[in-house]
């Protein structure tokens, strides 16, 4: 299962790459915070998606983002965008402007 989805909160942009493809669909289903009522886009790879398996191949990644947002809501949500391919799952953010020594 070599099945990569990305969650990105919903009005903002992608920090991170998205997964290798040569066109992404967005899906209908979002992963929504259960304790807050912000959303996060799916993001995968359109041949993977519209395959025959994939509502099974994606469940298992599915539930491990949806961890990680929950987990999440105790930082405020400063983390728009997350990845996963299996077991990890990865987390973009914006690094601070550093400030200039004067």
């Amino acid at each position: 299962m070599n099945l990569t989805i990305a969650a990105i909160l919903s009005g903002t942009d992608p920090i991170g790459p998205l997964p290798e493809a040569s066109f992404h669909r967005t899906l209908e289903d979002q992963i929504s915070c259960p304790k807050c009522h912000l959303a996060y886009n799916l993001v995968v790879d359109y041949d993977r998606a519209t395959g025959r398996f994939f509502e099974d191949e994606s469940r298992p990644l599915i539930m491990l983002l949806r961890k990680a947002i929950f987990l999440g809501h105790g930082d405020g949500h400063r983390v728009t965008h997350f990845e996963t391919s299996g077991v990890v799952v990865k987390r973009y953010s914006v690094q601070p402007a550093p400030i200039p020594a004067t």
